[in-house]
């Protein structure tokens, strides 16, 4: 008899059966590229946000079905697993969303930025209103030259735009683009591509990291392959165990969907990604030229940092057998010392027990002392007096002794 499946299990069982393929949800090919996946995600979850489709459940649940979809196929290793084993392989209830906290409320903001100050690691994603106005082509672009940082501020939730003109050998030398916040704060900086209609979609995102007493992003088309490190990867299990947060280290160390850019204007915007308060920042476009050295060193120490992410997933092995061994060992060790110090406990109790001795036991004792040896000299009083005795018997004995004389021998 099959065992009874409660209505929650089977709702859940339908949901699995009812799943769709993450390929045909975004509309993308099994071939597809990175960025081609994000692009068309980003399409689908603009279009069916919660914000543009108010109180429409079919909207809602597409919403969730594309940012499912776009969860699996943005993530080298789940992607794999479910190319390879279906969604059995993959572990959807784990899945991170992006919160877009213009959507939130004053009430549910509050809540996201409590948890963010006490280390639970919160991703949000670029307001829809903002994208939405990028694509129809309502936004304020403002030129940013090459090599002039412009400092200005932007309120939480909104985005600064910018366009760059980036020469034929400018474009073949390389080209960065950083912003920075000199008080710390969260903000993200953004790539557009230029649509058919004149609108700006967005194809790159980076966040905002701390380094040193500044926060700062950047975006480095070099025109080799370069690597971007994704902090929140495996955040939430690393902060449970120091050993993983080292291990996982390097797990967000992906590499980034455009390492160079065409001759032409290209468009960045740095959106505010703080809870309540504007962003400070300044943003600064650089033709890369000049720096052959550094664009060496970093192609170099990116090179060392993929070689030490495959040691560090052997050594982890290594590590992970060698801790059970030190912990066992541990283990003995502790409860050797505990016996040791109790035997040691035991043994010093019974030496004090010698002279830690109470009055009353004492006195008690000296009596017993004193009427065993009485007793004791009585008993030789006795055994003098019976050894005098059979002493004077025997020489009574000995001198009284009869002898008999023949008179009639005696001599006259």
């Amino acid at each position: 008899m099959p065992p009874h499946r409660s209505k929650s299990e089977k709702n859940d069982g339908m949901e699995k059966q009812l799943r769709r393929d993450p390929y045909e949800v975004l509309g993308v090919s099994r071939n597809s590229t990175d960025q081609e996946i994000k692009s068309a995600y980003r399409k689908m979850a603009l279009k069916y946000h919660p914000d543009k489709n108010a109180n429409d459940p079919v909207a809602a649940d597409m919403f969730k079905e594309v940012t499912f979809s776009y969860n699996i196929l943005s993530d080298p290793d789940k992607r794999r697993q479910y190319d390879t084993a279906g969604f059995e392989a993959v572990e959807a209830d784990n899945q991170e969303l992006e919160l877009d906290l213009s959507s939130l409320g004053a009430v549910n903001t509050m809540f996201a930025a409590l948890f963010s100050k006490l280390g639970v690691p919160i991703k949000t994603t670029v307001s829809a209103t903002v994208l939405e106005e990028a694509l129809n082509g309502v936004v304020n672009i403002q030129p940013l030259l090459l090599g002039q940082p412009v400092s200005r501020k932007v309120e939480k939730q909104c985005a600064h735009f910018y366009s760059v003109e980036i020469t034929e050998e400018e474009a073949r030398d390389g080209f960065v683009c950083r912003v920075q916040s000199p008080d710390k704060s969260k903000f993200k900086l953004l790539y557009f591509d230029l649509e058919e209609n004149g609108g700006l979609s967005l194809a790159l995102q980076e966040d905002s990291a701390k380094t040193g007493k500044v926060t700062s992003a950047g975006m480095y088309f070099l025109g080799f392959p370069v690597y971007r490190l994704d902090q929140t990867v495996n955040s939430v299990a690393a902060a449970k165990d120091p050993d993983t947060a080292f291990f996982k280290k390097l797990d967000g160390f992906q590499p980034c969907e455009v390492t160079e850019l065409k001759p032409g204007t290209h468009f960045f915007a740095v959106y505010g990604d703080n809870f309540f308060k504007s962003v400070s920042y300044t943003i600064e476009a650089i033709c890369t030229s000049p720096f052959i050295e550094e664009k060496e060193n970093l192609r170099a120490v990116e090179a060392e940092i993929l070689s030490k992410r495959v040691e560090l997933s052997k050594f982890e092995t290594e590590y992970r057998e060698v801790l059970a061994q030190f912990t066992d060992m541990t283990s003995r060790y502790t409860k050797e010392m505990q016996e040791i110090d109790e035997l040691l406990k035991q043994r010093n109790e019974i030496h004090a027990s010698y002279t830690n001795v109470p009055p009353s036991k004492r006195s008690s004792s000296r009596i017993r002392r004193k009427g065993a040896s009485k007793e004791a000299k009585e008993d030789g009083e006795a055994r003098e007096r019976k050894h005098s005795t059979r002493d004077r018997t025997k020489k009574k004995k000995w001198y009284n002794i009869h002898l008999k004389i023949d008179k009639r021998k005696q001599p006259c």
